[in-house]
């Protein structure tokens, strides 16, 4: 009797499973709130020098506050005002001939600076005009919501058939798109950086409490030989799907051959992701395809005040074109392989990147419109990735191979910020690298085993004598 017999006896699909996806739902609601908080907590607004400095009590004084950053503030490129200069004394000659600014004399900001705060209602700032710089997520409070993360989805997938595999994954990511919206209402009508803080991280009291009924993954208890804890886990599920009556014959010495192990004794660590071939083939190809997805998942998601309209507006609509996306990708993996969806939506949404560096900065509509499609096509591609990586690795493993693949991804994560720095150097710099980062990771994808409508990898045998060809 393999562990598939065993959980269609005690049922796969019933009230517990929905039960343990219930219980998730909360640790998962908090996962969004965090990794883009800083989205709204670490933004810059537009900004200038004070320029009230330059007020001589005569001309200057009667000017319009238009007119008033003409004479005071040299432009950029682009047509806005300047943020760390302004002139050493009023430019009056610019108000009749303003492209006659060349050579004229600058000096740094004399008195602080006036910010944009008609998006932000100024809570950004100090009495004094100071920027608010709230301190960054440390790594390792973003290591441990990523690690909760994958223990929910790895729980979520083992405890049902490969019928509802795709399904509970996907459902299981609905959480964060939520997650996406809430912090936008949450941003807007909570306006100081450290109430939000706090008003984020609040839920993750209540998540520490449901994350103690979370039921422990039968098949993995069996894997590493607790097959009495695996039995209770069972029985319960039975209980609570009404057929108890199944588990009075399900004696624990039957669970153990449910699912083979490699070796008794042994003991498996992250050595074992690199010392067989298919291991280390794998280990490599997932590593590549999780860097170039959360790398570029997160440049584009971490880039909402890059598209030319409101923040909360981009917000909103990145985080509400996740529920089609998730829609169609739920179709898609019914009807497609697993590595042609992944390849896809990485290849679409490199496309998108690409296509993006020619439309105008002026035509915000255009760039909002291609920027949502490849935001789209980079949330099917971290939808698919993180199910896609669990059917790969064999159970012994599985928690270790997503732990990491979560690992090179929070390197990815961390990357993405200074990857959009670049444009200082080429204003088209950052979208080249995570266009090339997405085609990589596409190309990845295509080199991987197919798992659509496959039985769980159980030990490392398996992905070595079965999983390591392409099919």
């Amino acid at each position: 009797m393999k562990f598939e017999d065993v959980l269609a006896e005690v049922g796969s699909f019933g009230r517990f499973q929905l039960m343990t996806i219930f219980l998730m739902v909360i640790p998962r609601l908090t996962l969004a709130l965090h990794f883009l908080l800083n989205n709204f907590i670490a933004v810059i607004p537009s900004h200038h020098c004070n320029i009230s400095s330059l007020d001589d009590g005569g001309i200057f004084r009667n000017l319009s506050q238009a007119e008033r950053l003409v004479v005071g503030l040299p432009v950029q490129k682009d047509g806005t005002p300047n943020s760390c200069q302004m002139f050493a004394e009023p430019q009056y000659h610019l108000l009749r001939n303003s492209s006659s600014m060349a050579e004229l004399p600058t000096v740094p900001c004399q008195n602080g600076w006036v910010y944009d705060n008609t998006t932000f209602n100024g809570i950004w700032f100090a009495i004094k005009e100071e920027l608010t710089k709230p301190p960054p997520l440390s790594s390792s409070w973003v290591l441990c919501l990523e690690l909760q993360y994958l223990a929910i989805l790895v729980t979520g997938i083992e405890w049902v058939d490969i019928k509802h595999r795709t399904a509970v994954g996907i459902l299981i990511s609905m959480d964060w798109t939520v997650s996406t919206v809430l912090l936008v209402l949450l941003a807007y009508f909570v306006n100081d950086w450290r109430y939000l803080t706090a008003t984020a991280t609040a839920p993750l009291l209540l998540a520490i409490v449901t994350w103690w009924w979370v039921p422990e993954s039968a098949r993995w208890l069996i894997s590493n030989r607790k097959v009495n804890s695996a039995h209770f886990y069972l029985s319960k599920c039975a209980k609570i799907n009404g057929r108890e009556q199944v588990m009075a014959d399900l004696k624990p010495e039957v669970l153990s051959k449910a699912v083979p192990i490699d070796n008794q004794s042994k003991k498996y660590s992250y050595l074992d992701l690199v010392k067989t071939p298919e291991m280390r083939r794998l280990t490599l190809l997932t590593g590549v395809l999780w860097f170039g997805v959360s790398c570029v998942y997160y440049g584009i998601s971490l880039n909402v005040a890059g598209f030319g309209v409101n923040i909360y507006l981009t917000q909103f609509i990145f985080g509400m074109i996740e529920i089609p996306a998730k829609t169609f990708i739920f179709f898609t993996l019914q009807k497609l392989s697993r590595r042609l969806n992944q390849a896809g939506t990485l290849g679409l949404t490199g496309l998108c990147l690409f296509c993006n560096m020619f439309v105008p900065r002026d035509m915000t509509l255009y760039r909002t419109t291609v920027g949502t499609l490849g935001k789209m096509s980079a949330e099917g591609a971290f939808t698919i990735v993180v199910l896609y990586t669990s059917e790969l690795y064999p159970t012994v493993m599985r928690q270790s191979g997503l732990g990491y693949s979560s690992f090179v991804a929070l390197i990815g994560v961390s990357l993405s910020p200074l990857i959009m720095v670049l444009e200082d150097v080429w204003l088209y710099l950052p979208s080249t690298v995570f266009t090339f980062l997405a085609f990589a990771a596409a190309l990845s994808a295509c080199l991987l085993s197919e798992t659509q409508n496959v039985n769980l990898p159980e030990t490392i045998e398996d992905v070595e004598q079965t999983r390591g060809r392409l099919v």
